[in-house]
C-alpha cells in the first residue's frame, strides 16, 4: 500500500533525512494523491508493463507505479535521495533505482538489460528546465517506447499539442507530433507540489506512433529545417532558411520551391504543417542533388 502522497508524510520523510531541496535539480515533489492516481490511470499501467520513471524524488509516484506495474526502473540523479528511496521503496521487490543522470544513460542498453528490448512506458514528474532535452533524448535514442506520461510546465504541454498558426506552435510541437500523439490529461495547480512552483503544470500523455505520420528521406535534416524556420520566427520562411545557410540554396530558389508547393514565398514557418515541412525538406534535398 502506497504510504506517500500527502504533505504530512512528505514532510515527515524530508525531516527524517534532513533533506534540503536543491534548486539546480528543479525539485518539486507531488503532494496530491488524486493527481498521482490520475497519472497512473492515464498511463494505463498494468502488471505486464515495465515502467521507466525519471526523477523519482522520495519515491511518491514510484510507490503508486510499483503497485500497478510488473517492474519499475527509476533513474535518480540526486545523491541525497538514494538513501531515502532505499527506505520508502523497501517494501517493493519490483523496483530498481539507478543512480544516474538520465541524459547520460544508454537507453538502448537499459531497454535490452531491463526489458529484453520490449517497449517501456515512461512516467515522470519532469524538472521544467530540462523537459525538452529529456523528451528529445528519449525519442531520438529510438529506445522502444509505448507511451510517455509526464508532468511538465503548463505552457510546455500546450506547445507540445499546438497546431499551425497558433502562438504556441513551434519546433517542439512538430518534434513531439512527429514521434507521438499528444494529449493533455490534467491541469495541476502549484499547491499540489512541495515546494510550490511559480507556474501551473499539466500532465501530458504522448502515445508513440508505430510509423511516423510523414515520410522523410532524412529525419535529421527535416528537424534542422524546422529549427531554422522557428529560430527567426518573425522572418519569412525564405529568409529564415537562407540566413541559416544549411540548405545550400538561395532565397530565390527556396521561394520557387514554396511556389511549387502552392505556398506563398512570404509565408512564415509557423503556418506550415508537419506534412508540408516534410515535403519542403524532400524538395530541398532533390534540388541540391540537381
Amino acid at each position: 500500500m502506497a504510504t506517500l502522497g500527502n504533505p504530512q508524510e512528505t514532510i515527515a520523510v524530508l525531516k527524517k533525512y534532513g533533506f534540503s531541496f536543491r534548486k539546480k535539480y528543479g525539485q518539486n515533489f507531488l503532494i496530491d494523491t488524486h493527481v498521482l492516481d490520475r497519472i497512473v490511470e492515464a498511463a494505463e499501467i498494468g502488471p505486464e508493463d515495465t515502467v521507466l520513471e525519471i526523477g523519482p524524488g522520495i519515491g511518491t509516484m514510484t510507490q503508486y507505479l510499483a503497485e500497478n506495474a510488473g517492474q519499475v526502473v527509476a533513474v535518480e540523479i540526486d545523491d541525497a535521495l538514494i538513501p531515502i528511496l532505499d527506505d520508502t521503496l523497501s517494501a517493493y521487490d519490483n523496483v530498481e533505482v539507478i543512480h544516474e543522470d538520465i541524459l547520460k544513460v544508454d537507453l538502448q542498453a537499459l531497454a535490452r538489460e531491463k526489458n529484453q528490448d520490449k517497449p517501456f512506458k515512461v512516467v515522470a514528474n519532469l524538472p521544467y528546465y530540462i523537459t525538452t532535452p529529456i523528451l528529445m533524448g528519449l525519442f531520438e535514442s529510438k529506445v522502444p517506447l509505448k507511451s510517455v506520461t509526464v508532468m511538465v510546465q503548463k505552457e510546455v504541454a500546450e506547445r507540445m499539442q499546438a497546431g499551425p498558426g497558433t502562438k504556441d506552435y513551434g519546433a517542439l510541437s512538430l518534434a513531439v507530433q512527429y514521434y507521438a500523439e499528444a494529449g493533455i490529461v490534467a491541469h495541476v495547480p502549484p499547491h499540489c507540489f512541495m515546494p510550490r512552483p511559480n507556474v501551473g503544470s499539466a500532465v501530458i500523455k504522448l502515445t508513440l506512433h508505430e510509423i511516423p505520420p510523414v515520410v522523410t528521406k532524412d529525419e535529421d535534416f527535416l528537424f534542422k529545417i524546422i529549427r531554422a524556420a522557428f529560430n527567426q520566427r518573425r522572418k519569412t520562411l525564405c529568409n529564415a532558411l537562407a540566413n541559416a545557410g544549411l540548405t545550400g540554396l538561395s532565397k530565390e530558389e527556396i521561394g520557387q520551391i514554396l511556389q511549387q508547393m502552392n505556398l506563398s514565398e512570404n509565408i512564415r514557418g509557423e503556418a506550415l504543417t508537419l506534412a508540408e515541412f516534410a515535403d519542403l525538406t524532400g524538395r530541398i534535398i532533390q534540388q541540391r542533388k540537381a
